[in-house]
């Protein structure tokens, strides 16, 4: 028995329309704008185009396939949280005057190798970024009504440690200055709130010790468990500092654990489709090289290993888009992801 025609059409077009209305549903996932702080885990191209990496080659080959001011070969951790949101990847501050279409999504202020202190990088600290998005709401750029729903999305990724190692601070002052590195970024975590934003979410510190600069020592063969004690201490006071922030303020804070995922990742990468977890896909040819490096001559000075979605690590410091994503699915399965949304 065959549907007359115009009968066909009505039932066409009510599968039409609900896929659409799913395609609603799945796509709407609460917050409307997204703002990013922070460093290179999640710095979209605010770093200028004449410092090292972002913005060279090899940065940028499997995504959008050439440099384009990620710290990756591809996408960054905060390409994922916009995406899990359904939004855009927020347009960098830098860039804002280029895209101003994109302004309904949020934006992004973080800048690579910063940290909520002054660091070796001149870029502008948590503090600056904080400052250049009060001015934009000072100037109408976003409302009240926008910042009511939105979220923000704060990376501390050990810059600041960093740092004090390079100013040869010792490891027995190692705690006191994690102590006062939490105590600052806490100050711009409620400075971020303060300004009208729904939510703040943080980056647990994922395992510095297993970072390629430092397994090196090992010939990338296993993490260095002192630096991941400490990454322990840095983790457990924000998360004290977090439990005291959402009892003051009713909730409107949330650590996202980028420890656990990490280490789950490099501990089961095969179930990620990596392969030597911890040897970086990019990495210098001679030392005082690094990946991106070029002599006076202009010959590249670094190697990049033959197939980067198998690579956890892109470079000494950052994972690859693979990387990424392996840790977004992680953090999706352990279901850490979800308050993003409410």
């Amino acid at each position: 028995m065959e549907l007359p025609k115009q009968l066909f059409f009505f039932f066409l077009t009510l599968i039409f329309l609900s896929g659409l209305q799913a395609e609603a549903r799945v796509r709407h996932y609460g917050p409307t704008k997204l703002f990013v702080f922070g460093d290179s885990y999640v710095d979209a191209g605010n770093t200028r185009k004449d410092q090292p990496g972002s913005w060279k080659q090899p940065y940028g080959i499997t995504f959008p396939g050439k440099p384009a001011g990620r710290f990756s070969d591809g996408r960054v951790f905060s390409d994922y949280i916009a995406k899990y949101l359904g939004l855009k990847s927020p347009v960098p501050y830098n860039l804002r005057k280029m895209m101003p279409n994109n302004l309904k999504y949020g934006m992004n202020f973080a800048y690579g190798g910063t940290g909520v202190f002054n660091t070796t990088s001149k870029n502008p600290n948590m503090t600056i970024q904080i400052d250049f998005f009060e001015k934009l709401i000072k100037e109408n750029v976003y409302t009240a009504s926008d910042l009511s729903n939105s979220i923000a999305y704060v990376s501390v990724a050990g810059n600041d440690y960093n740092y004090y190692l390079t100013i040869n601070g010792s490891i027995q002052g190692f705690p006191s200055y994690i102590a006062s590195v939490i105590n600052q970024t806490t100050k711009d975590l409620i400075r971020i709130k303060n300004l009208g934003v729904k939510k703040v979410a943080i980056g647990g510190l994922q395992p510095l010790g297993c970072l390629p600069l430092i397994t090196s020592t090992s010939s990338f063969q296993k993490c260095n468990e002192t630096f991941n004690n400490l990454v322990a201490i840095h983790n457990n006071l924000l998360n004290q500092s977090i439990t005291k922030l959402k009892q003051s303020y009713k909730g409107g804070f949330l650590i996202i654990d980028l420890f656990d995922s990490f280490t789950s990742v490099l501990n089961h990468p095969k179930t990620y489709n990596l392969h030597n977890e911890l040897i970086p896909c990019c990495l210098g040819t001679s030392q005082g090289f690094t990946c991106g490096d070029v002599d006076n001559n202009n010959v590249k000075k670094y190697k990049v290993c033959e197939n980067p979605k198998t690579a956890f690590f892109w470079d000494l410091f950052h994972p690859t888009q693979a990387g990424w994503h392996a840790v977004y699915n992680k953090l999706q399965n352990m279901n850490a992801l979800s308050q993003l949304r409410n």
